[in-house]
């Protein structure tokens, strides 16, 4: 396993990509559009499609739904990697190295993204006609891989608990530097019992969550309209997309699993100190 230095300084990797999310790029600086005229210019058939959205959401925090993901094809990868013919169970998992749990999490976030482009690609054909395709499609596919990510550090997507930090990474991925600066915040407490009731209540405010998403999400789409040439751009945001979601679903997932090894190393070194002699 790790030692607390080499943790300490995957910690600070990470907490260094945090820091570079406080840029804007074009797509996110054009959304400072007002939604009250994207709504206006947005079709009724893609407003539909992002109403519906927000109800697989729900579903999907609820109940998992159609979305939740199978963990067999992971724990495929990681019996690969470690040349295993059975195993690793869910608890394994768990204390598996970080640097392995990387190596599959970033096999992952690339393999979607490559689906995700021939996605867009493929529903950027029609433009207007096959945009109403495209949109459950990349729901379900950023919720799926996040998912992914979820079970490539050890967590369990089947819980209410863990949905809802895939729900916060879902939204992170789309917010502007408010936003994430707000949301690190929030799962910064993630793991703490202390604050616990606080995620309940976050739990019952879902809709506030898949709304932001959805309206940072929707008119990226927009540009997707424009037949032939939306091939092209659904390709493009479709692979930004989910590189985006899944970076920041892997980025997240990391911390948690950092924090949790060196709670544990940290109690272990008090627990093997010498009792101070009177």
């Amino acid at each position: 396993m790790e030692t607390r230095e080499s943790l300490y300084q995957a910690l600070r990797e990470v907490e260094a990509w945090e820091a570079q999310q406080k840029d804007l790029w074009f797509w996110e600086k054009l959304g400072r559009l007002p939604f009250v005229l994207l709504d206006r210019i947005t079709p009724k058939v893609v407003r539909e499609k992002l109403g519906a959205a927000v109800d697989e959401m729900a579903a999907f925090l609820e109940t998992g739904g159609k979305y939740l993901a199978k963990d067999e094809a992971v724990y495929a990868k990681f019996r690969s990697r470690m040349g295993l013919a059975q195993g690793p169970d869910a608890d394994e998992m768990a204390r598996t190295p970080l640097a392995l749990m990387d190596a599959v999490a970033s096999d992952l976030k690339e393999s979607r993204a490559t689906f995700a482009t021939v996605q867009g690609a493929t529903t950027g054909i029609g433009g207007i006609f096959t945009l109403a395709l495209d949109i459950p499609l990349l729901v379900g596919t950023s919720l799926k891989v996040l998912q992914e990510m979820a079970l490539c550090y050890g967590y369990r997507p089947e819980e209410k608990r863990e949905r809802l930090f895939v729900i916060k990474c879902l939204q992170f991925a789309s917010s502007d530097i408010v936003g994430k600066k707000a949301i690190l915040e929030e799962l910064a407490q993630f793991d703490n019992p202390a604050a616990e009731k606080d995620v309940m209540a976050q739990l019952q405010g879902w809709r506030e969550v898949v709304l932001t998403y959805t309206e940072n999400f929707g008119w990226k789409k927009l540009f997707q309209m424009v037949p032939i040439a939306g091939i092209l751009f659904g390709a493009y945001i479709n692979r930004s997309s989910v590189q985006d979601v899944a970076e920041a679903g892997m980025m997240l997932y990391r911390k948690r699993r950092i924090l949790e090894r060196l709670r544990e190393t940290n109690a272990g070194v008090e627990s093997i100190s010498p009792t101070p002699r009177p």
